[in-house]
């Protein structure tokens, strides 16, 4: 089996971080999403993985390289636009090449990882097997209706109330996908719609199997969301203090501090997860914070927050629910209470 990670999205709702920043590159818990992806592919026991990039590729090409940081051969696979899922899985399909593989939406984070989704397609050889999770707004996704464990009827984004069984960015097919996608029109979006695709397996007599996801999961395609992803990641971090903490400082709960990261006269609640090279001085940090490499905090207080590599923070005492682009400058002249930022790369932010 292999995987087919869709990386080429462009990532409109997260302007303007995503102006400058791939969006599958956005870090959670200390890491992009993109390479949480890798590792949970890896964990599942796949080790041939194609990537489908678009405009962003070149940068998506340089943080990941070859995979093998993570034990896996890469496959760049370049989609011309992003005229939907169907249309990456034509796009692929030389790599895909009749065999069954595994999709995954590179923006999207999974708690419960990949295993038993693998084992159960694996024992039941079905056409297709799509992961479903309950939610509150299924106007937002494209739903399933079931039978047992049969999918019987998908809608994308429907407008009325048809289920609230939403698809989860992870997909099992074999090699009749691709006929089906090759059948498809572009929907009123502009888009070949893999809902469609495979709607058109059920229509044909495929076997189309659901299997409900028992964890966590997150399409990360807001700012919000973004935060929502980070807090559950961070939940699950495990301590490893490998760069320094002075006399004066002290440490709570789960703290990944990497090697170069200096604590000084700070107080960090965790879980925080703090890159190399950062310095965290005469500052309150945490909880449910992601801190990227050469990231300084000096006398601010920062919590439920992602800070991307490069930032300095530097004498604000309450930012909260924010989101940094790299090489961001963020200075208090004046200002109280707790601040709120989504601030792109490049940016200088003076709150007064």
């Amino acid at each position: 089996m292999r995987a087919l990670i869709l990386a080429g999205g462009e990532g409109s709702r997260l302007r303007p971080l995503t102006h400058t920043n791939a969006k599958q590159l956005i870090p959670v818990a200390g890491a992009p999403i993109l390479f949480h992806a890798l590792q949970a592919i890896r964990d599942a026991g796949i080790t041939e993985v194609g990537i489908v990039i678009g405009q962003t590729g070149d940068e998506i090409r340089a943080a990941v390289g070859d995979g093998s940081a993570w034990g896996v051969a890469v496959t760049y696979i370049e989609q011309d636009a992003p005229l939907g899922l169907a249309h990456a899985v034509l796009t692929a399909r030389e790599f895909v090449d009749g065999m069954p593989f595994l999709m995954y939406l590179g923006d999207n984070v999974l708690l419960e990882g990949l295993g038993r989704f693998v084992e159960e397609f694996e024992r039941t050889r079905p056409d297709a097997q799509i992961f479903l999770a309950r939610v509150p707004e299924p106007e937002r996704f494209g739903v399933a209706v079931l039978e047992g464990d049969r999918v019987v009827r998908l809608v994308e984004k429907p407008k009325e109330f048809v289920s609230d069984l939403a698809l989860v960015g992870v997909y099992l097919f074999d090699g009749s996908i691709v006929e089906a996608a090759e059948t498809l029109e572009p929907s009123w979006r502009g888009e070949l719609e893999i809902t469609e695709a495979i709607q058109w397996l059920i229509d044909h007599g495929k076997i189309v199997r659901a299997e409900l996801g028992t964890g966590w999961w997150k399409d990360t395609g807001r700012p919000s969301d973004l935060l929502e992803a980070n807090r559950v990641m961070l939940s699950v971090l495990e301590s490893a203090v490998e760069g320094e903490v002075d006399e004066g400082s002290s440490i709570a709960g789960a703290v990944r501090l990497a090697s170069g990261a200096k604590v000084i006269r700070s107080e960090v609640r965790g879980p925080v997860a703090i890159g190399p090279d950062a310095v965290i001085e005469d500052s309150v940090v945490g909880p449910d914070v992601s801190i990227e490499q050469d990231v300084r905090i000096v006398r601010s207080a920062v919590e439920d927050s992602i800070v991307m590599q490069g930032c300095q923070i530097v004498d604000v005492q309450g930012m909260a629910a924010s989101i940094l682009g790299r090489n961001v400058e963020v200075r208090h002249s004046g200002a109280v209470g707790m601040h709120r930022l989504v601030v792109g790369d490049q940016s200088r932010v003076e709150l007064g």
